[in-house]
């Protein structure tokens, strides 16, 4: 048989899905979307390769969770397609969806067994309504509604996208330019989930595990003679700041690092490098807000945090409940989810010596349960 590179595309921003979180990062039982897509075609054994297209941000989180080919996609379908090509060495290229999420191997290798007979092989399914266009009813024995995956001739396809037209599918660019398809029944269990209803049509979905997954943050920050103190997104009133690239607000960074671990999405250096002048004098809670929307698109819902300071200086203790409220406002959480504490360590350390503050923080989140929507 000839050798067959799959490309999944999921480069998408969900635009239409009517969520926080983008579909391809809804969880199968502990898997997300994409990942339980190209799982199950690649326990088909019939392909070479699988190379999966997505945003940048999401591809190095995908990195942690498989060992695919992942290449940045585009602005649009056609681009990310063009750029997954370019790792396609291959004589034939199948190209399909992560939102057609329930292709199973009978399917594939109907699409497979096809191979040589045109430039594009092309699943669709018949319209059984009537179809009205433009005011007027037409035949609809002429009119198909085309599916992916399609099996196309590598050769035929990189040509074709050369065109600076934008397609919606590899058979329209291929027939745009010159080339044949062929056309085969599709199933309907190739049903793309585009919007929110579309979940309920698609049978192969499990709900996500009920796991809960936890993570812990620790920083420190030493004083400044200068600057003010922020500290759990609160001003305090203080005549000292701390000495840091952001605003230094300590409790928010080990919050950050708790729900990034948690997460399993590395740490704040990782996200927020303290070498990138983008971030000299950083609002925290700004911080704050792009990683609970990073966790959100990633499907993940905060369950509750916990947050421990210990300070000698300055005394907290009148702050805690605006901090409370602060935090749990960020997190999109009811506010005795979110507990703060207080403590010193009886004089001991740099802590103890009144140079800093250090904070320990714990979070808890579960994955989003698209089954209750």
């Amino acid at each position: 048989m000839s050798t067959i590179t799959l490309i999944l595309l999921a480069a998408g921003s969900s635009s239409r899905f009517g969520l926080d979180v983008k579909k391809q990062w809804l969880r199968i039982d502990t898997q997300p979307l994409w990942q339980f897509v190209a799982n199950r075609c690649e326990k088909t054994d019939l392909f070479n390769k699988i190379i999966i297209t997505s945003s940048l941000d999401d591809i190095e989180f995908m990195k942690n969770y498989a060992d695919y080919t992942f290449v940045e996609g585009g602005q649009t379908r056609q681009q990310s397609l063009k750029n997954s090509l370019a790792h396609v060495d291959t004589e034939y290229v199948l190209v399909s969806d992560v939102a057609r999420s329930c292709i199973d191997e009978s399917f594939l290798n109907t699409i497979i067994s096809h191979i040589g007979k045109s430039d594009c092989i092309v699943p669709f399914l018949n319209i059984t309504d009537t179809i009205v266009y433009d005011g007027k009813t037409i035949d609809r024995e002429r009119v198909k509604r085309v599916q992916t995956p399609q099996l196309s001739l590598t050769s035929a396809l990189k040509e074709a996208l050369l065109s600076k037209e934008e397609f919606t599918d590899e058979s329209s660019a291929i027939v745009a330019n010159g080339g044949s398809r062929e056309f085969i029944l599709g199933e309907e269990s190739a049903h793309k989930i585009t919007h929110i209803e579309d979940l309920k049509k698609l049978t192969c979905l499990t709900p996500p595990s009920n796991d809960t997954l936890s993570g812990v943050g620790f920083d420190v920050h030493a004083f400044d003679d200068k600057g003010e103190m922020f500290l759990g997104g609160i001003k305090i009133d203080s005549a000292y700041g701390f000495l840091a690239h952001s605003d230094g607000d300590v409790a928010i960074h080990a919050l950050i690092d708790a729900l990034l671990g948690a997460a399993g999405m590395g740490d704040i250096g990782m996200m927020f490098p303290d070498n990138d002048a983008k971030y000299k004098g950083a609002d925290s809670k700004e911080l704050l807000k792009s990683v609970v929307t990073k966790l959100r698109h990633f499907g993940f819902v905060i369950v509750n945090v916990d947050i421990t300071i210990a300070a000698e200086k300055p005394r907290i203790g009148n702050y805690k409940m605006a901090m409370r409220k602060t935090l749990s406002a960020l997190l999109n959480i009811q506010s005795q989810r979110v507990n703060i504490k207080a403590t010193t360590t009886e004089k001991l350390g740099f802590i103890g010596r009144g140079e800093g503050v250090g904070v320990i923080a714990n979070a808890n989140l579960k994955y989003f349960d698209w089954t209750k929507i």
